[in-house]
């Protein structure tokens, strides 16, 4: 009997979906008799596909919902509502063997490389420790020399596997959470802003690092900062959140080139730039007023208590990210259109 061969995986097909997720966080109110008073709308109908081997980065102020998002697609929390598809499969309906089967197939880098590794453990018992979990990965035997393998493809020393982290610098702690993360050799991996914690220098060796992996093992990121200048150069699509939906998502030269929404519009004009002339002939946005609660977000959309192009039909009608006239990507904006100025 023949076996049946492996379907072929196809670079650019669509791996994960993600079809209005929402995560409502409940207010309480009382000691002994708690009642629900209101919630926080941490991430309100969030929608977007990742394709096989690219890179999506994830951008917005703080408290937007990145991480919640990151959280939800790792079942580190219980979404509200919505639907994530993973290869095909149910990733949140998905129980006991299938979960752990799925769960191995994505992967996360955490922030904050001093708090993310147990320093009571050895980096060869942290790297090694998926593989308690999943021991059909690599067997006992093996697991020390897989370990090894791994430390030397992030560019660490394969002997010193029976340090601690305190040992380390931020950027080799940092290569370690990505050793972890590659154990079960993944097909996606979220990074939570893997960098923001690290030196500038270091940053780049980091993000040199990753986008070498996914050249070598056809990778996907989820990648999840607040830098720009990062998220340009790693991305090659970029999704912009603001309080918890995604207002704008593009390829990188759609974003960074042809901005229709004005929030993301706003967010680039803050962009550093190094050249002076450029930056004498460019007009920054200032936006006005503070950023509304998710608690109680504005009717409509959510960014006209800020925005200057805001009319009585942002109070009422809550835009779709649908394609635009002034650019065939998705932007969530009534009067959506290409700024003429940089």
């Amino acid at each position: 009997m023949t076996a049946t061969a492996e379907p072929a995986k196809v670079r650019g097909e669509t791996i994960l979906a993600v079809d209005q997720l929402v995560k409502h966080f409940p207010i309480s109110q009382g000691v002994l008799f708690k009642k629900t008073i209101g919630q926080v709308k941490a991430v309100d109908g969030v929608s977007f596909e990742l394709r096989r081997g690219e890179t999506l980065g994830v951008v917005g102020e703080s408290g937007c919902g990145k991480s919640t998002l990151a959280r939800l697609l790792m079942r580190l929390e219980t979404p509200t509502a919505g639907r994530v598809t993973l290869e095909g499969r149910d990733l949140l309906r998905a129980t006991g063997a299938d979960l752990r089967r799925l769960r191995r197939n994505m992967q996360m880098v955490m922030q904050d490389p001093y708090t993310s590794l147990n320093p009571r453990m050895t980096v060869g018992d942290i790297i090694g420790e998926p593989f308690e979990i999943h021991p059909e990965v690599a067997p006992k035997r093996s697991r020390r020399q897989r370990v090894q393998e791994l430390l030397d493809v992030v560019g660490l020393n394969p002997e010193h596997l029976n340090r601690y982290p305190h040992q380390f610098s931020g950027g080799q702690r940092q290569r370690i959470g990505i050793a972890r993360a590659l154990a079960l050799r993944p097909e996606i991996i979220v990074c939570d802003e893997p960098v923001s914690a690290l030196d500038v220098s270091i940053q780049a060796q980091v993000i040199n690092l990753l986008e070498q992996l996914q050249d070598e093992l056809g990778l996907s990121y989820i990648f999840i900062a607040h830098d720009l200048s990062v998220v340009r150069h790693i991305s090659d699509r970029v999704a912009v959140m603001y309080l918890g939906r995604i207002v704008e998502i593009g390829t990188e030269e759609q974003i960074y080139q042809r901005a229709t929404h004005p929030y993301t519009q706003a967010l680039l004009s803050a962009v550093p730039v190094p050249d002076p002339e450029a930056r004498d002939r460019r007009t920054i946005i200032r936006l006005t007023g503070d950023v509304p609660s998710p608690a109680e977000p504005p009717s409509g959309c959510h960014f006209r208590t800020r925005c200057w192009k805001a009319e009585e039909v942002c109070a009422t009608q809550d835009p779709l990210a649908v394609p635009r006239a002034a650019d065939p990507h998705p932007s969530a904006c009534h009067f959506a259109e290409v700024r003429t100025e940089v």
